[in-house]
């Protein structure tokens, strides 16, 4: 018998139905959904229709992670201390750019800032572990000491987690889903430590080869509960876990498109939804903008649409403009400030 997958209708509008239900317990609101399955059945059914447990996953608020509540959007900040990244490559892998970087960020609204030393761009090579722990830990520690903001690593490694965490960092953000270093998921589990799981297809190296799928939506939704199960597995609450489809990673633009389109599917999951967007390829494409510093209108815009499906967490280069779109966004579809 096929799986059957659930995704809910996402709405904003201020004229709510009697019997419209919280997604995730945010600001969107659902009373029907799309039941899917792999043989290509789809139709839509009453929000009564879905199977009481995963309702339960689809209506609850999430729980605090890393002190940020998920009753309204949260902005992550990209902060690449790398001197490659695709978009930004170099600005701010000098320390004090860096800081200077992370300080003007969380005056614009960033809740979060997110701390790479390894740049994940198409093609890009792996860093050597020492090399990556010299770009990040200073600059964590440096921060931390001026700002109480949550900060992340985003790491595939176990020893630059341990470093990052060290001099200050909250979660571990793992662009390999936690498949690349086995060491990573147990430490984070003993040290009870937050997480984000992503989803990727292949390595930087050669993701953007030929990516294929059989249905990309429900790959990538398999692919993050079988991940979400294996960490749970290891010690690892699952209010503590973060899902990210893991936009540009090993996918088409086709395959973007579907997946921004379907994306309130991955609230099934129980955990909070990160969007990571900004900047990429697709956007240039569609938008015409070539260059990367161009893209903040397009980012900004795929922003928007994933909070409109309930998405929980944004993470952007372009923390003002982000956050000035998304309060408009908020205050226009509800009416109020």
């Amino acid at each position: 018998m096929s799986r059957v997958y659930y995704r809910p209708i996402a709405q904003s509008d201020p004229c709510r139905p009697a019997g419209a239900l919280p997604l995730a317990g945010g600001w969107t609101w659902f009373d029907r959904a799309e039941r899917m399955t792999r043989d290509g059945s789809r139709e839509l059914v009453g929000a009564g229709d879905i199977p009481v447990d995963m309702l339960d996953r689809l209506t609850m608020l999430r729980a605090p992670v890393a002190r940020l509540s998920f009753d309204v959007p949260r902005l992550m900040g990209i902060l690449n201390v790398t001197p490659d990244s695709f978009s930004d490559g170099g600005r701010f892998n000098a320390p004090e750019a860096a800081l200077a970087q992370a300080h003007a960020m969380a005056e614009a609204g960033a809740d979060m800032i997110d701390v790479g030393g390894e740049s994940t761009r198409p093609g890009a090579q792996p860093v050597a572990v020492e090399e990556e722990i010299a770009r990040t830990a200073p600059v964590i520690a440096a921060i931390r000491a001026g700002l109480k903001a949550p900060m992340s690593i985003d790491t595939r490694k176990a020893a630059v987690a341990q470093a990052a965490i060290g001099a200050g960092a909250d979660l571990v953000n793992d662009v390999s889903g936690f498949t690349y270093d086995p060491a990573l998921a147990p430490w984070c589990a003993e040290a009870g430590l937050p997480v984000c799981v992503m989803h990727a297809q292949g390595d930087p190296q050669t993701m953007q080869d030929n990516p294929l799928y059989d249905h990309v939506t429900l790959d990538v939704y398999d692919f993050l509960s079988d991940r979400v199960d294996a960490l749970v597995s290891q010690g690892i609450d699952r209010a503590q876990i973060i899902v990210d489809p893991g936009i540009g990673f090993g996918k088409t633009q086709a395959h973007n498109l579907t997946l921004l389109s379907q994306i309130s599917l991955f609230h099934g999951l129980g955990c909070p939804v990160l969007l990571g967007a900004s900047r990429k390829k697709f956007i240039a494409t569609i938008g015409a903008a070539p260059e990367a510093a161009a893209r903040m209108p397009g980012s900004v815009a795929v922003a928007l649409a994933g909070m409109a499906q309930g998405v929980q967490i944004i993470r952007a280069h372009d923390v003002a403009a982000t956050r000035s779109a998304m309060a408009l966004w908020q205050a226009a579809t509800s009416g109020r400030v």
